[in-house]
Parts: C-alpha cells; sequence; structure tokens
C-alpha cells in the first residue's frame, strides 16, 4: 500500500506518471508504468529497483528531460508537461554520467552554469566560495576536470547540480563508484540540505547508503511501484530486518542463505 505525506507539505507529486518508448526493432516497450508518490520538504525519499527497472526514466521525467507518455508530475506547484521551464528552475538534477566537460576546470564548469541559471557575479563567485569549502574542492578548483578523480568529477557534478541552491534536488547514484570518504562526504551534503528543508530525491544501489539517509523508501521493478513505505513499514508488511532482504522480497526473489 502506497502512503503519502500531507499534499500541503508536498513539493514533488507523481501522479500515476508513464512512459513508453517505441523501436522499431523492439516494438514497443513500457518503462515506467502509472507509478505515483509523493516528497515532503525536509524528506530524503529513496527510489531503489534493479537495474532497468525504471528508476532513472522516473527521474528523468520529473526533471523534465523526458516527456511523459501518460499522467504527470507537479514540482513546487508546477505541472511537468504544463510548464517544464518552471520545473527546472526549481530543481537540480544529478544524471549518472555526470557530464562535465573535460577541458574546463571546476570553477569554469559552475561559473558557466551560474549564468545560464540567470546568477549574477557576485551571487556566482560567494556561491562556489561556499560549495567549494562545503566539499572541500579547494585544492582542484582550478584543474582540468580531465585530470580530476572519479571522487573529484562528482563533487563537482554535485556542486553544479547545487550551485543555484533549488529547493528540490534529484540525484541518481551520487556515490557510484566511490571511496568511503568521498561517499560520507556527500552523505553529510544531503543530510544538511535535508535539515534545511529541502526536498531530495535518490536513487541508489547501496542499500546501507539508503537505510541511513531515506525517511521512506519506494520500490519498483518493471516499471510498477511495488511499495513505499518507511523502513518499519516496510519490515512490517515483509517480516524481513535488513534492506537487502525487504528489496529481494518485494522482487520476489530468494533471501540470502
Amino acid at each position: 500500500m502506497i502512503q503519502a505525506p500531507g499534499r500541503a507539505e508536498s513539493m514533488i507529486q507523481v501522479q500515476e506518471i508513464s512512459k513508453t518508448f517505441s523501436d522499431p526493432k523492439r516494438g514497443t516497450r513500457t518503462a515506467v508504468d502509472r507509478v505515483s508518490f509523493e516528497v515532503k520538504a525536509g524528506e530524503v525519499f529513496g527510489l531503489l529497483g534493479p537495474n532497468g527497472a525504471g528508476k532513472t526514466t522516473t527521474l528523468r521525467l520529473i526533471a523534465t528531460l523526458l516527456r511523459t507518455t501518460g499522467g504527470t508530475a507537479i514540482v513546487s506547484g508546477f505541472d511537468v508537461n504544463k510548464q517544464p521551464e518552471k520545473v527546472r528552475e526549481q530543481v537540480g538534477f544529478l544524471s549518472g554520467d555526470m557530464g562535465l566537460y573535460g577541458r574546463l576546470t571546476p570553477r569554469e564548469i559552475l561559473d558557466f552554469f551560474g549564468k545560464l541559471n540567470g546568477m549574477d557575479a557576485n551571487a556566482r563567485a560567494k556561491r562556489m566560495n561556499e560549495l567549494f569549502t562545503l566539499f572541500e574542492m579547494q585544492s582542484f578548483a582550478d584543474v582540468r576536470t580531465d585530470k580530476l578523480s572519479t571522487g573529484m568529477k562528482q563533487k563537482t557534478a554535485i556542486a553544479r547540480t547545487m550551485l543555484h541552491n533549488p529547493p528540490v534536488l534529484i540525484l541518481d547514484e551520487p556515490s557510484s563508484g566511490l571511496d568511503v570518504p568521498t561517499a560520507r562526504t556527500i552523505e553529510r551534503v544531503i543530510m544538511d540540505n535535508k535539515h534545511a528543508g529541502k526536498c531530495i530525491l535518490y536513487s541508489t544501489h547501496v542499500m546501507e547508503e539508503a537505510e541511513y539517509l531515506c525517511d521512506r523508501i519506494g520500490v519498483i521493478s518493471d516499471g510498477h511501484m511495488k511499495m513505499i513505505g518507511t523502513m518499519d513499514e516496510l519490515r512490517a508488511a515483509t517480516g524481513k530486518r535488513r534492506l537487502r532482504e525487504i528489496f529481494l522480497d518485494l522482487l520476489g526473489l530468494p533471501a540470502d542463505e
């Protein structure tokens, strides 16, 4: 059963959203099928699922990078189908591929995106310095991105996502491939943003991370939402304790021996 928070507090309201892809060779494929959920301000909502489950497609639909086939989502009061440009102003979206420009430095990348978001020079400089301190980026802020480690690149990508201080953050596997110290830094930043009242939609394959960070979790498989709830609600529904075991149970897979 899907349990949703109060609508008045919801920053993201996903309403029966669907996405179908058509391919001449593969035919029609439904990647997301009538998925609904809500996310409040000051909440981290985890979206979990196996590869190909529809997680990234769902995030891209909400961020207006894809158009819906059916249903809609309301982000900070704006409809993704009718007001996509307004939605983009409210959202910071981190994609799985980072999308950084290798020949530019982190400072140049953030400055460029700040201009795209209409920030003046003083506002850009102030915000960049805040983020460089927050992510401990001072030592590589002026190094070409193609010379940086994976962790440094990921910090740059997340800083870019947060540059315009949006009320809604959509993060697709932000800690993928990172070492423990870098992942811990990113976890700390996410918790700080939660406590500041940001609405955070979070996708990850790391069960321990999801169990620690997320207030509620939705498990998606084959484009369908299987269940949504707090850890206590998921435990009560499945009879399992660990999120890994809950996840496997909801997917109909055998638990670890």
